[in-house]
């Protein structure tokens, strides 16, 4: 029976930048009694996974934090992940987080009890009942791993690039890299001086610009921490910056021209071969794949030990890998950069909803949330970088503090009302979506001429948020009631027949 569990406020799953900035947002409003839920035996989500050689962030390390935890300390304009994790880690001790961690706790089913107003977790840890749930698992976090005929069979190592395995050394080995996307172009220069030979298998080019980076020198890190206003207005430049580049995204691609104009001078000056400079040319327009940042990436393609296959991986036979254009590769390993399943949430599958359906059922035309948050027929489920709420330009701490201003305002909400759980109406989840699409079509994601995992396998944008951070600041600075259904609390004597029956 429910009444035999722990019962919380407040379950948030995942303990990434998404479920520690929920942690301490519901501090922050005096709400003590919930939990974070992580599968793994570390907080970092994906800065945890992600330990492949070379891995970093392509967001200014001073945008790429929280508002709250300002870190002076940084050491390079665009951080490792080594740096991003010790600094969730700090965050986790400095906001007192500990208490509510609970590891090895990975989320099996959560179902929605309509009789008791509450869901019922079923983790690897036990079982428990919540009021609310906050999911904060990120799109990057379960990854992506074509069915590949005969990879069963391969007598190496096979991985993907956010399951590194480490203990696997690479030095003089022959090693097939599948994928050409955000991770790849960081493994690949890293990877390069040590292995004997490289097979790179490309799909499509990626559009890659100059990585400005830069170590931050003690006086600069010392001004940063003694005059706290200084690394503050370098946070505002480096976001109006970007607010600014917005426009160019949603609503005028054209203009990204100039941008091209740049990458294109990169590949060359970067790139003497004609032949290779042509197979990494892309035929789309910039910005409609993720733009990826690399001084490195061209020059180790260029050397004698790499190889760029332009024809996708068609299957594997032995120790061979066969594309499809028919040629064989003998190699060792197989790294997978194939990124994750984005716009198919694996979470989907585990989550039910009050009216017994899963998740991704519910979302089998696509996926949508009111303001990224709410999804109808699933009271008192709320996301942590939902639908429509990714970014091509910009960092997501942004877009994740706004949803915790939008947790904080529900929660209120709850308390306001006397509420037992909020159901968004579906006609609001309809409108809200109907926005998305509508203004997601002129968007270089849309119309840019290529197929990236923004969209989904109906070719509809459910993964990127077509305007500005500010926009979405407005959007979900309070939870307008209008939007939902109040479910009353289930009064005592109604619990007490329900048990008897």
């Amino acid at each position: 029976m429910d009444g035999d569990l722990e019962h919380v406020r407040v379950a948030v799953i995942g303990s990434g930048f998404g479920g520690l900035g929920a942690a301490v947002r519901l501090r922050r409003e005096g709400i003590t009694d919930f939990v974070v839920l992580e599968r793994a035996q570390s907080v970092g989500g994906t800065w945890r996974d992600n330990s492949y050689p070379g891995c970093a962030c392509d967001v200014p390390s001073h945008l790429y934090s929280f508002s709250f935890a300002p870190n002076p300390e940084w050491p390079r304009a665009f951080s490792g992940q080594e740096h991003i994790r010790a600094y969730l880690e700090r965050v986790t001790d400095t906001f007192g987080l500990r208490p509510h961690l609970r590891f090895g706790a990975e989320v099996l089913t959560a179902r929605w009890d309509d009789a008791a107003r509450h869901w019922h977790l079923t983790t690897a840890a036990g079982e428990l009942t919540a009021d609310v749930v906050v999911s904060a698992t990120g799109p990057l976090s379960d990854p992506k791993i074509p069915d590949v005929p005969g990879i069963e069979d391969f007598p190496g190592r096979v991985f993907h690039s956010s399951r590194w395995e480490h203990d696997f050394d690479l030095k003089g080995k022959r090693v097939a890299m599948v994928g050409t996307g955000a991770s790849a172009i960081q493994i690949v220069p890293s990877i390069q001086p040590e292995v004997a030979q490289l097979t790179v298998i490309q799909r499509t080019p990626p559009w890659v610009m100059p990585r400005m980076d830069r170590p931050i020198g003690a006086a600069e890190r010392w001004l940063h921490g003694t005059v706290p206003a200084t690394a503050k207005a370098r946070r505002g430049l480096l976001w109006l910056i970007r607010e600014f580049q917005v426009g160019a995204f949603v609503k005028r691609p054209k203009l990204m021209k100039a941008a091209e104009r740049i990458a294109r001078n990169h590949l060359r000056r970067s790139v003497k071969d004609p032949a290779l400079r042509a197979r990494l040319t892309p035929d789309y327009t910039i910005g409609c794949k993720r733009i990826l940042l690399s001084n490195t990436y061209y020059p180790a393609l260029s050397q004698p030990n790499t190889e760029v296959v332009t024809s996708a991986l068609s299957e594997v036979r032995g120790s061979k890998v066969v594309t499809a254009d028919g040629t064989e590769r003998e190699v060792d390993a197989i790294v997978f950069g194939t990124g994750f399943h984005v716009t198919d949430m694996p979470i989907g599958d585990r989550v039910i909803g009050a009216d017994g359906r899963a998740l991704s059922e519910h979302w089998k035309n696509g996926m949508a949330a009111l303001r990224g948050c709410s999804v109808d027929g699933f009271p008192n489920l709320l996301f942590i970088i939902g639908p429509n709420t990714g970014l091509g330009n910009s960092s997501m701490i942004l877009m994740i503090e706004s949803s915790l201003n939008y947790v904080a305002s529900y929660m209120r909400a709850l308390s306001a009302t006397g509420a037992a759980a909020l159901d968004a109406k579906p006609a609001a989840v309809a409108a809200w979506s109907d926005d998305m699409e509508r203004r997601a079509s002129r968007t270089v994601w849309n119309t840019g001429g290529c197929k990236s995992w923004y969209l989904d396998a109906n070719g509809r944008n459910t993964t990127a948020w077509p305007g500005t951070t500010a926009e979405f600041r407005r959007a979900t600075r309070e939870v307008r009631l209008s939007e939902y259904e109040v479910l009353a609390p289930v009064a005592a004597s109604e619990l007490s027949v329900e048990a008897v029956s």
